[in-house]
């Protein structure tokens, strides 16, 4: 069973974000679709100074992941299965997903619809594997953190292919800006807490 820690509000949020996602781009891969939503995040956080789901991603051999929802992605999807669905196809050796209900705007704000439609005009048609690619550039947060961990030689040699390094957001931000961004959380925190 998939042990899950995010509050209901953020589990719809990510959950229509990829019903969002789905319905914008064709055979979407788990490893694609957990990458689009990694791009929204960092988006999020260079364009607004703010998150967009405010989840933890670690840094995984294939670039940031979620775990929460890439265990839940894996397993039954006891947490999503109302909004995403596996299917193969023939050929294929590896799933893609579906949208299991239409999309609920109800989570997102007109600029957080803007920010996605940017990440799926920029990034949609980029395969997986180009997705990979863009996330582990040596100017961003992955390869920092990656680098600094001692994990880049351990996941090219396929010695390892997670680690429970979080990306920290606030690289991408000055000290000014990555006040502003504490400050969302904390405020993301009460709020959820007086759901």
């Amino acid at each position: 069973m998939c042990q899950f820690a995010y509050k209901q509000d953020t589990v719809e949020k990510i959950g229509n974000a990829m019903i969002y996602i789905l319905n914008h781009t064709h055979n979407t891969s788990k490893t694609k679709l957990i990458k689009l939503l990694y791009f929204i995040e960092e988006y999020s956080v260079k364009k607004n100074k703010i998150p967009f789901f405010d989840i933890p991603f670690e840094v995984w051999q294939a670039g940031p992941v979620p775990k929460s929802v890439y265990i839940d992605m894996n397993e039954n999807l006891e947490i999503f299965g109302d909004f995403i669905s596996k299917k193969r196809q023939r050929g294929n050796d590896y799933d893609f997903f579906i949208a299991m209900k239409e999309f609920c705007d109800d989570e997102f704000s007109d600029n957080e619809i803007e920010l996605m439609d940017t990440v799926i005009k920029n990034l949609g048609s980029k395969t997986a594997t180009e997705l990979v690619t863009l996330s582990h550039s040596k100017d961003g947060a992955w390869y920092k953190i990656a680098f600094d961990n001692n994990l880049v030689d351990s996941f090219e040699s396929g010695r390892a292919n997670s680690s429970n390094c979080e990306i920290d957001m606030t690289f991408y931000l000055t000290c000014c800006e990555s006040e502003i961004y504490r400050e969302q959380q904390e405020f993301n925190a009460i709020t959820s807490y007086l759901k």
